[in-house]
């Protein structure tokens, strides 16, 4: 008789929810046009990827501890990211927009781990052989213990990594590898939670560090089930303009250190660079004289950096005022907007108002709305000098406001 049809499965994008049935918004998370068809695993299946012994309870207490175990890249701000030094058996999440330096970071990582003793397999599931090796030379990668595997097949991976005996493996990218025993395309929702589920278990089995690359959608998140950011141990995300040389490397979860932890790094034609000092970096070309810059302190993970806010009112060009950020949040800059006109009596219905943070940077720090609004004022009204003292007034309640 022959075997009914298994029924496929509906994955949230999203959130990872399944469903048995398709629906225009998720039921978990809300997003929509989001649920994606999945095909459901036969029943008894077996992966060989990732199969590893079942593990035994031990008496906690009397191991390693994380801060003992690390391994030091001799990259500082990387290593600070993580805590101090990469731990042995992590599994982490390297994400960022593309021609950020995602690929460029993990190949300085493992040229510079390869060059300590450490046995690093880097896997390029998107360029050649030849074409990861040039790369490697052009920013002075190349290492002696420094193996690099074109191949997609997340099983060929596994087993290549054991064979070398590999501490860290780094895979690009994670939506460029498939599952060998799944139907479905590279990059799609069981695609992705299966391969980084044989990945995750092969670095808690075994003791190996894993870094996967991932590649972000148009809203900004990492693509695939938002489950593959729980999965993950450590989670960096890049931040800046691709037009821009600085990048900030930010920490959203780390279970083995804090997440209030940022790395600046300059791109140039060797790769990324650390910035020892990035005030004045992002400094570095600012002139005093000119009108609509203010340099304010904002609070980058657990260091002050000095910024660059400009900003520039003009009139109205088209039927409504336009409302353009960069760097900055959209929403928060309306709001500033609305309190300079209701409270502070600055009409600003009529004007179009532009906002950029210097550099490329992103800040979301509160304290830099004192610089923001201290640059607002009309050219055919108040000065910079009144419209500062109704901006202070405002803020802290103290002075005049005329």
């Amino acid at each position: 008789m022959k075997e009914p049809r298994a029924r496929p499965v509906f994955v949230c994008s999203a959130c990872g929810h399944e469903s048995a049935r398709w629906f225009g918004k998720c039921p978990a998370c809300g997003a929509w046009n989001s649920l994606e068809e999945a095909p459901r695993p036969a029943k008894g299946a077996r992966r060989a990827a990732g199969v590893r012994a079942a593990a035994r309870p031990l008496a906690g207490g009397g191991g390693a501890t994380p801060e003992t175990g690390r391994i030091r890249t001799g990259i500082a701000e990387f290593d600070g990211l993580l805590g101090g030094g990469v731990v042995p058996g992590s599994f982490v999440l390297i994400g960022g927009e593309p021609g950020i330096g995602k690929s460029t970071l993990m190949l300085q990582v493992a040229s510079r781990l390869a060059g300590k003793g450490v046995r690093v397999l880097y896997v390029s599931a998107e360029e050649s052989f030849d074409q990861t090796d040039m790369r490697a030379r052009r920013i002075g990668a190349a290492a002696e213990g420094l193996f690099i595997l074109c191949e997609p097949d997340v099983g060929s991976i596994i087993e290549e990594a054991r064979s070398i005996k590999a501490a860290v493996v780094v895979v690009d990218s994670i939506q460029t590898i498939h599952h060998p025993d799944l139907p479905s395309a590279p990059g799609g929702v069981n695609q992705v939670r299966e391969c980084a589920s044989a990945l995750m278990q092969t670095a808690k089995g075994g003791g190996m560090s894993v870094f996967v690359v991932g590649h972000v959608t148009k809203s900004g998140d990492i693509a695939g089930p938002r489950m593959l950011e729980h999965m993950v141990d450590t989670v960096l995300y890049f931040e800046g303009d691709r037009y821009h040389s600085y990048r900030v490397l930010r920490t959203q979860k780390n279970r083995f250190g804090s997440t209030d932890e940022v790395g600046i790094f300059s791109m140039g034609p060797e790769g990324l660079k650390e910035v020892g000092d990035p005030s004045m970096a992002f400094l570095e070309e600012r002139r005093p004289e000119n009108a609509g810059s203010v340099v304010t302190p904002s609070m980058e993970g657990t260091r002050p950096i000095l910024v660059e806010i400009q900003a520039l009112v003009g009139a109205r060009c088209y039927g409504v005022p336009q409302r353009r950020s960069v760097g900055v949040d959209y929403n928060r800059l309306c709001m500033l907007l609305a309190v300079l006109e209701a409270r502070a009596g600055v009409n600003l219905r009529d004007r179009d108002v532009f906002v950029s943070v210097a550099g490329g940077l992103a800040v979301d720090e509160p304290a830099i709305d004192l610089a923001l609004l201290g640059r607002y004022y009309e050219r055919t009204g108040d000065h910079a000098v009144s419209m500062a003292r109704r901006v202070v007034y405002l803020v802290t309640g103290q002075g005049q406001l005329t």
